[in-house]
């Protein structure tokens, strides 16, 4: 498999009140294409900064992040934001979903920034809805969907533009045991059927067990394989 992702010493340091605050330290982790692997570690460990990072969400403080042989820590804002649009499906731990829109048009909301026609983005998105098993919610609103039928949503309106990448945090921390299984066996089909990247934080073993591989972060140090 070759790497679609390429993490090298990165580094990430905020600060608050002129206090430096480190939160990850010099971070290697190489992340095959059409890889699912699950960062797991107690809260404070750095595991969701470092998804942020890899997403293009936040820039590190130190070292570099390459993925599919773009720098993205060289980008300006204007083109990572692009990118980002491109490349990358987010699914958050509460859906994230507008209450006052319809499923079809929550999903179809990351394709109005593209240049696809109406009748292209009515394809996306009813593609999009169909494999997460929603072809016959599309009208409902998130009120009128369970936990679980939202979070399928979130994850249409994320493969929605086709990327290549997907991030998750913490997928399924708002979701009753069997929702759960339902959410991570479709993250597993979007991984082996369609050969979808996927990053997720989790504090779930039995989440973590859907991944291919899992890698533990502590104190903002990754911690070796296995460990």
């Amino acid at each position: 498999m070759s790497t679609a992702i390429k993490v090298e010493n990165v580094s990430k340091t905020y600060t608050r009140d002129k206090m430096s605050v480190p939160v990850l330290n010099k971070v290697s982790l190489d992340i095959p294409s059409g890889s699912f692997i699950a960062l797991m570690g107690p809260s404070g460990s750095g595991k969701t900064t470092l998804l942020n990072l890899i997403a293009g969400i936040d820039r590190p403080s130190g070292g570099r992040i390459t993925i599919n042989s773009d720098d993205i820590g060289s980008l300006s804002e204007s083109q990572l934001s692009a990118w980002r649009s491109r490349n990358v499906g987010f699914i958050f731990q509460f859906y994230n979903l507008i209450p006052v829109l319809t499923a079809y048009e929550n999903v179809e909301l990351p394709l109005m920034l593209t240049p696809l026609s109406k009748a292209q983005r009515k394809q996306q998105v009813e593609t999009a809805l169909a494999i997460v098993g929603l072809a016959d919610r599309m009208k409902h609103t998130p009120n009128q969907l369970s936990g679980g039928q939202q979070q399928r949503v979130a994850i249409a309106r994320a493969i929605a533009t086709d990327p290549n990448i997907i991030v998750a945090d913490e997928p399924t921390g708002d979701l009753d045991k069997k929702s759960a299984l339902e959410i991570m066996t479709l993250l597993e089909r979007l991984n082996k059927e369609f050969g979808k990247t996927i990053i997720m934080v989790t504090h779930d073993p039995s989440a973590a067990e859907h991944a291919g591989i899992v890698r533990h972060l502590d104190k903002g140090d990754l911690l070796p394989e296995g460990a």
